[in-house]
């Protein structure tokens, strides 16, 4: 017989408790800096296209040059300042160039020795020119240049330290992004629906409407799916869950099931939507448009395939969503889980009155609501609009709350409740200038600029180009899987890829269709799992989940999708998809 000592260590090896978000980014920080240790730093030069959108309209977008890919070097003084000398006598160039003389005669004047590449670009001649001009000539390419953050610093005080990646993370992008504006809307929608779960209207909404379709609760869960597949399909839908889910997580549990599921029908659904678009302006047409491709076209293959990867994700999380109903403990969510269902078994146990100040504040919630769809689909509002239409939500239903003397509500209770709402959900936008700090450690994400990440894409280029068709196309989409791990941006990713991805389907002979193909459903089923995804780490913030308690849920889903991707990969070669 075994040991009883060694028995309990084994189970208490069982125990141990899965680390916490914040270590795991921090540990893929550390990661990311020894890589640019080891990778060196390149570039591409970049260009504006035009392309025709879904309306027809002419669009611009800035994407990389094909084959303008060199590693980061030294400039090679010598050879660029024999240029400008020759330069100088020529006219004609310089008119072509548009370089003024009068400053290039002064750069020469003051040296060789002097000469940086920020004295350049003040004439027009950008390392891009150059480049163009004279190819690597003007590198000292005996040495290839990392580009590796310091231990520690800021960008005022000794340049970028890896340490203050927290800091840099929050304060990066604006208003329209990641990580402030993010982060902004996250304070904002969970101070307005601290307002709002304050006033008693969701509990006293749910438990009203558990009472009358007893029996129908798993119609919810299929429906749900469908919903909102629908809207990451059709218009992208993405920040917009977060505050969606606010509503869905303590609907979903009161139906009997978890956190876990109410995140997949809301976040996972959209972005299985926005994988198997026909539509997507932000995806689909931004990359056709990239690939030269004619804007939504494929659409028939395309609404196909989402109607069934849509029809099985929803299938398998149903099968999960039943699992937890019948064994609620078996839930990796049912002990974080347990606030919700405290605050809902008290509200069941009073039996609430569905009041008229209770409906008054739904009706408020639907119409806002609507108003938000209506102003993303139709007028392009984007993160500073939504964020102001909760707010204004959250603030009528406050009055309201006072006006009805719902729980006995005054102005201070909504000043207090719009207090905690924020603060609860504070941890949840520190997470999001968190991931974004790991993409600035590896150098961001501008093509432009040196970085780790330009080389990581220009080597992976290089290596499917190689390979036989089938493959190849796999293989693309394999990459485009991998490369949104830490690109979750479906624009910036079609920017930064299709202009390699193109050409690359031309080589390896199969149809650009199925490179903007491998590109979507790789962008698009991967946001479901990458902690770099701010929208997803602002859904399981709502959701008071820990990213590696998803990651061990998700992890099996991600396997199930990727399967359903491969086969339509597989059937869009075999098709000659076009």
């Amino acid at each position: 017989m075994e040991d009883p000592a060694q028995i309990k260590k084994k189970k208490d090896f069982t125990k141990m408790r899965t680390p916490h978000t914040y270590v795991i980014i921090f540990c893929v920080v550390i990661l990311a800096w020894l890589l640019t240790f080891l990778v060196p730093a390149g570039k591409f030069s970049t260009e504006d296209v035009t392309y025709k959108n879904e309306a027809g309209e002419v669009s611009t977008r800035t994407v990389l040059k094909q084959d303008s890919f060199r590693y980061s070097y030294k400039m090679n003084k010598s050879f660029v300042f024999d240029q400008l000398e020759e330069l100088e006598k020529k006219p004609e160039e310089l008119k072509k160039l548009n370089v003024p003389k009068e400053q290039l005669t002064e750069l020469i004047q003051s040296g060789e020795k002097d000469l940086t590449q920020e004295a350049l670009d003040k004439i027009s001649l950008t390392d891009d020119v150059l480049y163009q001009e004279y190819g690597d000539k003007i590198y000292d390419t005996s040495k290839k240049l990392h580009k590796t953050a310091k231990f520690w610093g800021t960008e005022d005080f000794n340049g970028f330290g890896f340490m203050n990646f927290v800091f840099e993370g929050l304060v990066s992008g604006d208003k329209y992004g990641s990580a402030v504006g993010i982060a902004a809307l996250i304070l904002v929608v969970g101070g307005a629906f601290g307002i709002i779960m304050s006033t008693g209207a969701i509990e006293a909404g749910i438990f009203a409407f558990i009472s009358k379709v007893k029996g129908l609760e798993r119609l919810a869960i299929p429906l749900v799916f469908i919903t909102f597949s629908f809207g990451g399909a059709t218009f992208g839908m993405a920040e917009e869950v977060i505050p969606f889910s606010m509503v869905m997580v303590p609907f979903v549990i009161a139906l009997g099931y978890d956190s876990i599921v109410a995140v997949t029908v809301t976040y996972v659904a959209s972005q299985i939507g926005n994988a198997a678009s026909w539509m997507n302006p932000f995806s689909v047409a931004v990359a056709q448009g990239i690939a030269g491709v004619p804007v939504l076209s494929g659409a028939t293959f395309r609404l196909i395939m989402w109607i069934v990867i849509t029809l099985a994700a929803a299938g398998y999380t149903l099968i999960y969503a039943e699992r937890i109903r019948k064994n609620p403990t078996s839930s990796l969510s049912y002990k974080t889980d347990a606030k919700f269902r405290d605050r809902l078994s008290q509200t069941f146990d009073e039996h609430p009155e569905f009041k008229l100040g209770h409906k008054l504040i739904l009706i408020e919630m639907a119409i806002v609501l609507v108003w938000i769809i209506w102003g993303v689909t139709q007028k392009g509002y984007y993160i500073p609009e939504i964020a102001s239409q909760f707010f204004v939500m959250g603030l009528f239903a406050g009055i309201i709350a006072v006006i009805f003397k719902l729980n006995n509500m005054t102005v201070n209770d909504i000043a207090s409740s719009f207090q905690s709402g924020a603060s609860e959900l504070a941890g949840t936008a520190i997470v999001v200038g968190m991931a974004k700090g790991i993409l600035l450690v590896l150098g961001g994400s501008d093509a432009n600029v040196p970085s780790a990440l330009n080389t990581v894409l220009h080597g992976m280029g290089t290596v499917l180009a190689d390979v036989p068709t089938m493959l190849g196309a796999w293989a693309m989409y394999v990459f485009q899987s991998l490369f949104n791990l830490v690109i979750t941006s479906n624009s910036g990713q079609a920017a930064l890829t299709m202009p390699i991805m193109a050409p690359l389907a031309d080589l390896i002979g199969v149809s650009r269709q199925i490179a903007v193909l491998a590109y979507q459903l790789g962008a698009g089923f991967v946001d479901a799992f990458t902690p770099v995804s701010a929208s997803l780490i602002g859904v399981l913030g709502v959701a008071g989940i820990d990213w590696a308690k998803w990651a061990k849920f998700q992890i099996k889903m991600q396997g199930f999708l990727f399967i359903l991707g491969t086969i339509f990969i597989i059937i869009a070669v075999a098709i000659g998809f076009n």
